[in-house]
């Protein structure tokens, strides 16, 4: 059974969807998805408890069953993301190492193109020099690393 759900959270409405075997998509509402819920009938109970710990200052331990799509390569960076944890970042170049990948643009656009928003943390991914793009506007992404206390190379917080 597919579905989706709207999370409430402390930085923006959150739409969920997914297949019934995992969460396919996290997106913050407003960018290109419609707000409201249906269906799925507690598929998503995992990834609330996730983001409820998440957002409650804790480390929730686990990862959500999760639907990733893209390719191969996409989810090569993507599983790297999962490894970063809560409060460090990593650089681009750093994760184009990571994932054998001679381009950390290559490795960029991987990462703009993650579907699960914060669950697979792509806010995590810096600039050598700062604190880098992110598909939902850097606004957005400073308030994820807040979250998380985290400090930038340079003092930049």
């Amino acid at each position: 059974m597919s579905g989706t759900a709207l999370y409430r959270s402390p930085v923006g409405d959150l739409w969920l969807a997914g297949d019934g075997r995992g969460v396919a998509a996290l997106r913050f509402v407003g960018e290109g998805v419609r707000d409201g819920a249906c269906g799925c009938n507690g598929c998503f109970e995992e990834a609330v408890r996730w983001l409820d710990c998440y957002f409650a200052g804790g480390e929730p331990g686990f990862v959500p069953r999760l639907q990733l799509r893209g390719t191969e390569f996409q989810r090569r960076v993507w599983r790297e993301l999962l490894a970063v944890p809560r409060g460090q970042t990593v650089t681009y170049g750093e994760l184009a190492r990571r994932v054998g990948c001679g381009s950390a643009q290559a490795v960029g656009q991987a990462v703009g193109s993650n579907p699960v928003a914060i669950i697979v943390p792509c806010h995590r991914v810096v600039a050598a020099d700062g604190l880098g793009g992110y598909a939902y506007g850097t606004a957005l992404k400073r308030r994820l690393l807040d979250l998380e206390h985290v400090f930038l190379p340079g003092g930049e917080k």
